[in-house]
């Protein structure tokens, strides 16, 4: 098994947490109120959190690795690093394709890598110096990190919005 495909084994996992919650919103008498609950001022809602994981990855898989332009031009301003959530939430099935899409577009740009290449340092991450090797290891951590985010934010909402 090379580093790679173990790397990509763990998002695979990783990615069945994320949608774990996203199923869990679902089944919410109002998911779009869900999405959009912020659990402070400012804060970014469930919806950014998870919307954010894909556009991300978009741009990994596309613009950052590949030079091309990423699918979501519209979403990418308002969901990349940096953007500042707004009320205008996409709904659970668009949610989920940007998750499906990107995470296709994501596995098919990793999956050309070799592991001679992972010391390697891509144009686009030259400035911060990261190897594919460390590319690998944030991708992993960042859904995580924000799926983690997301269901603390399910679970702050349940929490204020007793049944």
């Amino acid at each position: 098994m090379t580093e790679v495909s173990i790397m990509l084994n763990l998002l695979d996992f990783t990615r069945t947490r994320t949608i774990g919650t996203l199923d869990e919103v679902c089944k919410l008498p109002d998911p779009a109120a869900v999405l959009c609950w912020q659990p402070g001022p400012g804060r970014a809602h469930l919806g950014w959190q998870l919307t954010h994981i894909g556009i991300t990855e978009e741009l990994t898989a596309t613009e950052r690795l590949k030079g091309s332009v990423p699918m979501y031009v519209d979403l990418v301003p308002r969901f990349k690093v940096g953007s500042v959530p707004d009320q205008n939430v996409p709904d659970i099935s668009a949610i989920r394709e940007i998750l499906t899409t990107s995470r296709t577009h994501l596995i098919e740009t990793l999956s050309e890598i070799k592991d001679d290449e992972l010391d390697s340092i891509r144009p686009w991450y030259t400035e911060r110096g990261w190897t594919l090797r460390r590319l690998l290891q944030i991708l992993a951590w960042h859904e995580s990190h924000h799926q983690g985010q997301a269901h603390l934010n399910l679970n702050l909402w349940k929490a204020s919005h007793p049944a």
